[in-house]
This record gives structure tokens, C-alpha cells and sequence, in this order.
């Protein structure tokens, strides 16, 4: 019989406990679901334009009337003729665009069992078109607000081009970085972020290194996404960043490439290709883009030291230390890939994707300078210390899928799996040498640092309508981690080098995750429900060689989530979701080991951390499909946050701990705008406050800040294949832990010229102009003070061109349902 505990009440776990049951009910879904199929039926017509000719390629959509939810897209032939097959019953309309033409809406209709053909659709051309002028009138807003997630449509952004992944996250509405690089959505830390649907193993400066070394031009799109349903993995308390890559849809053989420098203090050079060559039953795939980019970071640190006397603080000493660091990194990612229609119903395919590091190895060189005062402020020591670096991180992954429909028509039952596999190497150089006066060397501190981490993964989920306006969802997911890290530390005085004992160390880390959801779509009139279930089993190990230090962990934990969504009418409609989530430690938060920021500094994993849980609301209202506002709260238990206390009486360490307790509360607004046909703006503000509960280095934490975030940005259509584009935001003052960090912003703008018939495109784009992000962040114990404050060079200038070649006809087969949001490809 399985022992079960509850802890801190916050959720139900059972020791020992398999998902067998999970399982079980699962299989019994899947075999119901195979059982029946709905009958289908169609809808049919055609797209003209003025003079009643047949528009080819415009893009049909099928969607329910009740809140205008996506159920299927199709083109249209040459002729302009559509079919747009789906089980009969429910109410739908149907909306047809193209490039150069006004949207047109159908009334709303029942879907007979016997089929419908609407009334031609006569597409009235765009004043844009009339005069003339190439626009953007069929592209996508830069930002769209659906009815659980807000998506920023990267591809064609001015502001993208020669920059990184990280800087278009920054720019996107409600997310943030901080000091140490860790992401957050509306104010909070602990976000899932996946790259074409597959989870990141990356958190902190890692992961905020590899989206600035992964080039914004090959993003497609990026989904910010607050309360996800079943059907994702429940890590991530904050919810899910989703990156999804570009992927050309155009018939025969076709590419684009791109070039673009920018100069800040030091040059970034970005250069990348793709090809691909598209048939009725294969396509093949590829890109590459060679990186090369310089910068600087600033790093200074002011200390106050204390040490309690007849129950007051009296201050011992202080330190101030001031670091620059110069870094040059250089690196390939490649991919390649086919997709294969086997039959009409089966498509299969496969991923390769790779990130290697040329020589010489990317690395960096730094400066510190340090000077310690005593309690009256005279000297007591003072120093310069040289530090350099160097790393090599090449890592593969690959992907195997596989999708199956059954039957004929949309809104049949559908199959789809993965088999993935990655491996992540690292090996990392660092050295720090002390020179106690000018041209006299002291000590030399240095690491030799080897990590390879291995992800095995598979899964399996099935899709099928119940009815006409009930869809199942269902599937497996099981996953395998295992990470083998080695550091050796030497120490070099006089010239004799002995091995450091306290600071070598080895970290072994395995661990296995299995899951099973299932998630039942309702749609009753103006009324749509949502309810999903999900459990997890982890079994989780840690072994440190050096010192013996082991631990272990198992749990299963269920994660329920629902939401409803009401439309009253075309001009109002609410909706509510409920979740409960889970942020288990990252590999690296775990991990032990310590690095060497300055002498006085250092940071280190803590194999003590435990997950964090929250439970989560949000409650949303919609005005004219357009304007939004919603209010969201959650508490989260054991809640993860990065630190930085004393660890000596001169020495600092920097980690990261559980907390007690965290309660969030937020007020979120959008607001789009649209000028005419030449100005699209998109206004975004988030107000909120988290509480903070917990106790470190003797010093006792229950606070909080109320903060707030904007965020504007402007999209300008102007003319003859130009355009532009300016992005602002501000971040208040905000507390993240023991951290209190001050206000921050930036101004951005673009400008693009498209030539070549619309083949070519010219940008530049300059980011944070008035030079306003540096980050100023004050961090107070009983017996510690620390004031920080942190530069990049963040104000860059960049000219990029693009040109694209090959077919410009798009294939007229799409494999899009309404169930594909939940599988993000690899390809």
C-alpha cells in the first residue's frame, strides 16, 4: 500500500506511488475515443474579387460563432473555390483573407448533416492597394491577444532583425529579465520555456546566453502563455514562454538569407541561410547562421558589514569592488530535417539540430579592482585582480514524429508522437589571478569545468471530437535526465600549483519523469469549458562524489486545470482559468559546484532546493475583441529565489533558496490601437504586487512592492515598401526576494525599406537609444548590505538585409486542425 503526506497542505503526494492508475485511465479514453467517429460534412464556396474573378491562395477559416475560436484553415484552388469539411452540427462562421483585400466575415450558420455552400465572398481591395503601394496589409499585428495567450508575431518586426531572442523576450508584453538573467511574466520568475515545443534544460545565465546567442531572425513567433492547460508539462509556476521557429510553407525549392551588423562599443556580426524544397509528399529542410559578437558587462558591488552589539547593528567594515568584463563569443547552429507524407492520413519526420563552437574558443578577460575599508573608513586592504576565461558548449539534439488522422474530413480522431534526444557538453576554463600591488603577482585561483548532460524523452497524444462541440485530448510523456558534471579547482602560489580540495568536487544527477493527462473541450451556446488533469511521478537522485553528500527524491503529484470562456456578445466576453503548477529545481540550481566571480564573490548550485508549487487564478474580460483587462492571483509554497548573503566577514555568495511563502496579485490591461491604415499601436501595463514570506542569514523576510510595468509598441505603414517601428517600456521599482531593484526602461525604433519586389528587405534598427538600462538593485540583511549595480551594452545600432528566393506559391495542403496549438514540431 503507497505511504501519502501532504506538504504544507499544498498539495496531495504519494510516496512510492506509480502512475499505473493515471495510466489506466488514460487507456481507457484512448480506446473509447478509437471506438466512434463523428459524421462530417462541408462547407463550401467561393472567394472573388471586384470584377467577380477567383482570388487563389486566399486563407478560409472555419470558426465557432460562440467565441470565434479556430477549427480549420484551408486555401483556396485556382479557381477560387473552398471546402472546408467538418462534423455537422454547431454554429460557425467563416472569415476569408488575402494580401492586398479586406477580411470578410460570413453571418453566422448551422452546419447541417448535409453539407452548406455559403454565398461567393467578394474580398473589396485595401485603399492601401489602390494607390498603388506595396503594404503590409496581410501581415500579421506584431502582437495578438487570444483567448489564453498573448502572441508577438517576431517574423517581419523591424526591431528583430540583427538582434537575439532575448532581446525581442524583453520587448514582449509583461516579460522581464533581471540581474541574474532570470526570466519573468508579469513580475514572476519560474516560466517553462520551449523552443519548437521542446522543453529547454536551462535556466538563469545559461539559458538567457543561448536565446542571446540564437538569432531573433529565425523566430516565427513567441506565445506568452499564463495558464496552460493539461496538455503541457505542469512545470513552470509562471507559466510557458513558447519559441517557435520560422518554417517555409512555399511549394518547390526555396530559401532566404540574412546579414546584419550592429556596433555598440564592440561589432556583432550575424549571418544565416535557409533552404528548403517543398513537394506533394516530402520536404526537406535546412538552415545555418554563423554568430560572432562582442560586448561588456559591468559588474559593481558596494558592501556594508555588521556585527550586533547590545542588539543593534554596528557597522565593522566596508568594501567596494568594481568589475569589467570583455567577452567575444562565436558560434554555428545548424539544422536539418524532412517531413514525409506516407500515405494521405500519415506523416512522418525527423530533426537534427546542432550548436557547435568554432575555433579559437569563444572567452573573455575581466578586470577587478577591490578596496576594503574599516568601520572608521580607512584602508585596511586593497587589490587588482585579472581574470580570463574561456568556454566550449556544442550540443545536438534530434526528433523523430510521427502524426496519424483516422478517417476522412476535420474533426477527425488524430495521433501524433515523439521520440527525442539530446546532449548538451560543456567545458569551461576560468582563471583569476591577485596582484596586491602594481607588477606583483599573488595567488592565481583556476577551474577546469567538464558537464555533459543527456535528455531522452517520448510521448504520445491523441485528439478527437466527442461531438461536434466536444473535443478529448489525451496522452503519455515519459522523460529521462542525466547530468555528470566535474570541476577541479587549483590553486598557484610561488609558483607551486596544489589541487584545492574544498572547491573540487563531482555531481552526478538522474532523473526520470513520467506523466498522463487527459482534457475534455466543451462548447454549450456562448459558453466554452475546459478541464484537464495531469499527473507526474518524479524520481530524482543527486550524488556528490567528493564528499559523499547524497540525496533522493519521489513524489506524485497531480495538477488540475479548467477554465471557462463566455461570450455574451460581439462586443463582450469574460473568461476564467484555474491551475496548479509546479517549478522543480533546474540542473544547474542544483548543482554544487561553485564559480568565481571577483575574489570576494562567488556563486554556487544548492542541492538542498526543493520544487515549488502554486495554485493559480485569472479572471479576464474582453471589450469589442480588442481591448482586455484581467485580474490574476496566485500563492506559491516553497517558492525558489536567487540570493546573494554573507558567507564570511569580507566574502559573499550567491545562490539560490526556498523561501516560505509567496502571494501574487495582478491587474493586467491591453489596449491596441489603430491610426488610419498607416499606425497600429499596441499598449500593454501590468500592475502587481507579491508578498514575500521566508528567513535567510538570520534575518527575518515578510514584504513586498506594489510595481507596475508598461510597455508600448508602434508599428508604421507608410508607403512605397517602407515601414517602422518604436518599442518603449518601463519597469517600476519592484522586490524579488531579498532584492529591492529600482526603476528601468528603454526606447527602441526601426526602420525598413522592402526592394526587389518585395524580396529584399533593408533595416536598421537601434535599441535603447537613451541609454536606460542599467540595473540598480540593494539588498539589506540584519548584518549585510549590498548595493548593486549592472551594465551591458545594450544600445546597439544594426543594418540588416534579407532576401528571399524561390516559388512564391504557398502549398495548398495545410495539416492545421483545431487541436494545433498543442504540438509545436521540431522542424
Amino acid at each position: 500500500m503507497p505511504h501519502c503526506y501532504t506538504i504544507k497542505s499544498v498539495g496531495f503526494l504519494c510516496k512510492g506511488t506509480s502512475i499505473r492508475s493515471a495510466a489506466f485511465l488514460l487507456a481507457t479514453s484512448l480506446l473509447t475515443a478509437f471506438t466512434t467517429f463523428a459524421q462530417t460534412t462541408a462547407v463550401t464556396g467561393s472567394v472573388r474579387n471586384g470584377v467577380g474573378a477567383g482570388i487563389e491562395f486566399a486563407t478560409l477559416t472555419l470558426h465557432r460563432a460562440a467565441d470565434s475560436s479556430v477549427v480549420k484553415t484551408e486555401f483556396s484552388d485556382a479557381q477560387g473555390g473552398f471546402r472546408l469539411e467538418h462534423p455537422a452540427g454547431g454554429r460557425y462562421r467563416v472569415s476569408a483573407s488575402q494580401v492586398g483585400y479586406v477580411r470578410f466575415w460570413s453571418e453566422a450558420f448551422e452546419l447541417p448533416a448535409a453539407g452548406l455552400k455559403l454565398p461567393a465572398f467578394t474580398l473589396q481591395t485595401s485603399a492601401a492597394t489602390a494607390l498603388k503601394e506595396v503594404t503590409v496589409v496581410g501581415q500579421k499585428p506584431l502582437f495578438e491577444r487570444l483567448a489564453d495567450r498573448t502572441v508577438v508575431n517576431v517574423e517581419g518586426s523591424t526591431l528583430a532583425s540583427g538582434n537575439t531572442s532575448l532581446d525581442v523576450l524583453t520587448r514582449s508584453p509583461g516579460v522581464t529579465v533581471d540581474g541574474s538573467d532570470n526570466l519573468a511574466l508579469r513580475g514572476r520568475t519560474g516560466l517553462l520555456v520551449l523552443i519548437d515545443g521542446k522543453r529547454q534544460p536551462m535556466t538563469g545565465t545559461e539559458l538567457a546566453d543561448y536565446l542571446r546567442a540564437l538569432p531573433a531572425d529565425q523566430l516565427k513567433s513567441i506565445e506568452l502563455i499564463t495558464n496552460p492547460p493539461a496538455k503541457y508539462d505542469a512545470q513552470g509556476n509562471a507559466g510557458i514562454i513558447a519559441i517557435n521557429l520560422k518554417k517555409d510553407q512555399r511549394l518547390g525549392t526555396n530559401g532566404t538569407a540574412n546579414l546584419s551588423y550592429g556596433r555598440s562599443v564592440y561589432g556583432k556580426l550575424s549571418t544565416s541561410m535557409s533552404l528548403n524544397h517543398r513537394q506533394e509528399k516530402v520536404n526537406v529542410f535546412s538552415s545555418a547562421t554563423y554568430g560572432n559578437r562582442k560586448g561588456f558587462n559591468i559588474r559593481n558591488t558596494y558592501r556594508y558589514f555588521y556585527e550586533t552589539q547590545d542588539g543593534r547593528p554596528v557597522l565593522t567594515g566596508t568594501s567596494d569592488q568594481r568589475n569589467r568584463m570583455v567577452s567575444k563569443d562565436h558560434f554555428l547552429i545548424w539544422k536539418v530535417g524532412t517531413d514525409y507524407n506516407l500515405s494521405k492520413n500519415t506523416v512522418v519526420g525527423g530533426v537534427l539540430t546542432g550548436f557547435s563552437v568554432p575555433r579559437p574558443l569563444p572567452g573573455g578577460a575581466g578586470v577587478n579592482t577591490s578596496v576594503f575599508y574599516d568601520a572608521n573608513g580607512q584602508v585596511e586592504d586593497a587589490y587588482t585582480a585579472l581574470s580570463t576565461g574561456q568556454g566550449n558548449n556544442p550540443n545536438i539534439t534530434g526528433n523523430l514524429n510521427f502524426k496519424h488522422t483516422f478517417g476522412e474530413g476535420t474533426g477527425r480522431p488524430e495521433l501524433t508522437a515523439d521520440v527525442d534526444y539530446a546532449r548538451y557538453s560543456t567545458h569551461r576554463t576560468q582563471s583569476q589571478t591577485i596582484f596586491p600591488e602594481p607588477n606583483r603577482m599573488g595567488p592565481t585561483l583556476a577551474s577546469d569545468q567538464r558537464s555533459e548532460l543527456t535528455i531522452q524523452a517520448v510521448k504520445a497524444d491523441f485528439t478527437r471530437n466527442l461531438d461536434p462541440e466536444t473535443r478529448l485530448e489525451a496522452g503519455a510523456k515519459a522523460s529521462r535526465v542525466f547530468a555528470d558534471n566535474d570541476i577541479r579547482f587549483e590553486n598557484t602560489r610561488e609558483g607551486v600549483t596544489t589541487l584545492d580540495t574544498n572547491l573540487s568536487n563531482r555531481f552526478r544527477y538522474n532523473e526520470v519523469i513520467t506523466a498522463a493527462y487527459v482534457n475534455v473541450n466543451k462548447t454549450i451556446d456562448k459558453l466554452n469549458l475546459q478541464a484537464g488533469l495531469r499527473g507526474e511521478q518524479t524520481h530524482a537522485t543527486g550524488e556528490q562524489v567528493v564528499t559523499s553528500e547524497n540525496f533522493q527524491r519521489d513524489y506524485y503529484q497531480l495538477f488540475p486545470s479548467a477554465a471557462l470562456k463566455y461570450t455574451l456578445n460581439d462586443r463582450h466576453e469574460t473568461s476564467l482559468s484555474l491551475s496548479r503548477r509546479i517549478n522543480r529545481p533546474s540542473y544547474r540550481q542544483l548543482n554544487p559546484f561553485r564559480f568565481i566571480i571577483d575574489p570576494a564573490t562567488s556563486g554556487k548550485g544548492n542541492p538542498e532546493l526543493r520544487p515549488q508549487t502554486s495554485y493559480n487564478m485569472e479572471v479576464n474580460y474582453t471589450f469589442k475583441q480588442k481591448y482586455t483587462g484581467g485580474i490574476s492571483y496566485s500563492v506559491t509554497h516553497d517558492p525558489i529565489t536567487d540570493v546573494a548573503y554573507p558567507e564570511t566577514a569580507t566574502t559573499t555568495v550567491s545562490t539560490d533558496v526556498n523561501l516560505d511563502r509567496q502571494q501574487y496579485v495582478a491587474l493586467t490591461l491591453t489596449a491596441p490601437v489603430t491610426v488610419g491604415k498607416w499606425l497600429s499601436i499596441y499598449n500593454n501595463a501590468v500592475l502587481y504586487y507579491i508578498h514575500f514570506e521566508g528567513s535567510l542569514a538570520g534575518t527575518s523576510l515578510r514584504a513586498g512592492q506594489p510595481t507596475f510595468n508598461l510597455s508600448s509598441n508602434g508599428t508604421f505603414t507608410l508607403g512605397k515598401g517602407w515601414g517602422a517601428e518604436l518599442n518603449g517600456w518601463y519597469y517600476s521599482r519592484q522586490r524579488v526576494g531579498f532584492f529591492d531593484f529600482q526603476d528601468i526602461g528603454q526606447l527602441s525604433v526601426g526602420v525598413k525599406k522592402e526592394v526587389w519586389d518585395r524580396k529584399g528587405t533593408l533595416k536598421l534598427a537601434v535599441t535603447d537609444i537613451l541609454y536606460t538600462t542599467p540595473l540598480n538593485a540593494v539588498s539589506i540583511y540584519n548584518n549585510y548590505q549590498q548595493d548593486l549595480y549592472l551594465r551591458r551594452d545594450s544600445r546597439v545600432a544594426t543594418l540588416s538585409f534579407a532576401w528571399r528566393f524561390g516559388n512564391d506559391k504557398l502549398t495548398n495542403k495545410t495539416r492545421t486542425t483545431g487541436a494545433e496549438e498543442e504540438r509545436r514540431r521540431a522542424q
